[in-house]
């Protein structure tokens, strides 16, 4: 069926309400309909996640209701007496999409257990393991535009959803072709038949517990607390109340929100990005802080899963902007050297291991092999982080209960990710804004005690390791034409490397597709070890670079990193880099 005759479909049948049928027969764009209409949304890095409106490319009822029952099939497929956990941001339609989605599964005998009110990400991760659920969703579409909402899906380990069971989910979804094959019952009849239940309070409570477990230096805190002037922006999301909660149980008194952005609100009324990785999302927060001449500032996105930050240098009075990989080198740098100090780590050190991705700094491995650790390399996403924790759990198990990096028996001290995620302890199976937060502002009092601001430490850093530096560039390229030019750009790279990066040889080529690593030196090739992913990775002579299409959004997404002595350096190096890729990739 082509895209005219499923808008048709939509606009006619009495299977979709009057208001989508109005909706659709509204339209006059016939590149809107197209875009709509010539595909069906898919899993990505992220779930599912699209514009909201109907049609089978955006989110609507339907399209989270067919996810939904999908999923309903694949848990009755695997168990019996199966139970989902459920949780949403603040966005729009995300409490009405949740509730749907839990009638659903109850329709089909599967308990769900729903949040009474938006909460973050990781607590839904946290949710999935305490209430010992098949299954978990959270409707969120993380840090996109006001007009996105999306639909993530976790498994029983408390992470999202990993090669097998995102196809085979996949497979039954896309074996729904009729949408009035959806079964939904009564709110009321949920309850009655003890299919729905509202959680909230109790989960908060461990949550929190958890998160505050993580802290090394308590101590410190209790001393400093009082001395750190904090500036925080939910950004109007769900990180308010649990940020807030947890800095003031642990002693942090001079906390100021930003008030626009305080309380949960779908249009994002400052913002046109609700993104910590964007400037402009600082705005208030940078100003606020001017204002209570803040130590530091921190903005968590929606669904709290990702952090951003600023801090104030003390050689230039200036607030500074730390990237993802900059916060998430600094918190890894803060723990790994106080559990080495207060022998926290494992006794054989490479036991313990730090997770990363293929597109965050290369600084994690001299950060992991200053302190003895084992480096885990995975796919960009960081569900490929959390589903480490639960291999390094299953081979614990099958060696006794002992850990042993030789088979894979692991501690999970560290994760993080380039784009601000990051993760402390193992209570969430996802990244944590949250517990990112706590140990950041953890940091920052133990730094101030020894006279150092964050600025300062970071400053430490680059003179232990040398300077990285990193970049992303995205291109955004809606629709099936933008679709067919990302993918006319991967291919060009793909059949045609570049020798010479930006002065910088390339070494190896990466083809993540293909699962192959070729040394450009002898032509030599060996495997890749990890999933098929469209994705072309660049050694270079002093650096790397790396393109990927988006899995959650109309975008190829480029990333650059280097390595040099020192900062001037290090940019012009990236700038060459970036250049030359971006020529060659996008402009031939």
């Amino acid at each position: 069926m082509n895209y005219r005759e499923e808008y048709d479909k939509w606009r006619t049948s009495g299977v979709f309400d009057a208001e989508t049928r109005a909706e659709l027969s509204a339209l006059t764009d016939e590149k809107e309909i197209e875009d709509r209409f010539y595909k069906q949304l898919s899993f990505g890095t992220g779930g599912l996640r699209g514009i909201i409106g109907a049609g089978t490319n955006r989110m609507n009822v339907y399209t989270v209701g067919k996810a939904s029952q999908g999923l309903a099939n694949f848990i009755n497929s695997q168990t019996e007496n199966g139970s989902v956990a459920i949780a949403y941001d603040s966005r729009i339609m995300s409490p009405e999409f949740a509730l749907d989605s839990a009638l659903i599964f109850a329709a089909n005998g599967i308990k769900a257990y729903m949040f009474e009110s938006l909460r973050p990400t990781p607590e839904l991760s946290f949710a999935i393991r305490e209430l010992k659920a098949t299954a978990g969703i959270v409707i969120t579409a993380s840090h996109n535009p006001p007009q996105y909402n999306g639909y993530k899906v976790y498994w029983s380990d408390g992470g999202q959803i990993v090669p097998p069971y995102d196809k085979l989910i996949i497979s039954e979804v896309n074996k729904i072709e009729d949408y009035s094959a959806i079964k939904r019952i009564t709110e009321r009849a949920a309850k009655s038949r003890g299919l729905l239940e509202v959680i909230g309070k109790d989960i908060d409570d461990k949550y929190i517990s958890a998160v505050k477990s993580t802290v090394i230096n308590g101590d410190i805190i209790k001393e400093y607390a009082d001395k750190l002037t904090i500036v925080y922006t939910p950004l109007n999301g769900t990180g308010n109340m649990p940020v807030r909660r947890v800095l003031s149980e642990l002693g942090f008194k001079k906390v100021y929100t930003v008030s626009e952005q305080e309380n949960p609100d779908g249009a994002f009324p400052t913002l046109e990005y609700p993104n910590p990785e964007d400037k402009k999302a600082f705005t208030y927060a940078l100003a606020l802080a001017e204002k209570t001449n803040a130590d530091i500032v921190l903005a968590t996105d929606p669904d709290a899963d990702r952090l951003g930050i600023y801090a104030k240098d003390a050689l230039s009075g200036e607030y500074m902007p730390f990237t993802g990989n900059m916060s998430g080198l600094l918190i890894a740098e803060y723990e790994l050297s106080q559990k080495l100090e207060k022998g926290l780590l494992p006794v054989v050190r490479k036991n313990a291991a730090l997770v990363t991705t293929i597109v965050s700094s290369k600084m994690a491995y001299d950060i992991a092999n200053e302190y003895g650790l084992t480096v885990i390399e995975v796919l960009t996403g960081f569900k490929y982080i959390g589903e480490q924790i639960k291999l390094f759990e299953q081979a614990k198990a099958a060696n006794g209960g002992a850990l042993d990096y030789k088979k894979g028996a692991l501690q999970f001290e560290f994760g993080f990710e380039e784009s601000y995620g990051c993760l402390v302890g193992t209570h969430s199976r996802d990244k944590d804004a949250v517990v990112a937060v706590t140990a950041l502002c953890e940091a920052a009092a133990y730094y101030k005690s020894k006279g150092l601001t964050l600025c300062d430490q970071m400053r430490n850093i680059y003179k232990k390791y040398g300077y990285y530096l990193e970049d992303l560039e995205s291109i955004t390229l809606k629709g099936a034409d933008g679709a067919q030019k990302i993918n006319a750009v991967m291919e060009r790279l793909r059949n045609n490397p570049p020798e010479n990066i930006g002065g910088l040889k390339v070494v190896a080529v990466r083809d993540y597709a293909a699962s192959l690593r070729t040394d450009k030196s002898g032509g030599e090739q060996s495997a890749i070890k990890l999933p098929k992913s469209n994705v072309l990775y660049f050694e270079l002579d002093g650096g790397w670079c790396c393109a990927r299409p988006s899995g959650t959004e109309p975008k190829i997404k480029f990333y650059f990193g280097v390595k040099d002595s020192g900062e001037a350096g290090a940019r012009k190096k990236l700038l060459s880099v970036k250049e030359c890729l971006l020529k060659s990739a996008v402009t031939e």
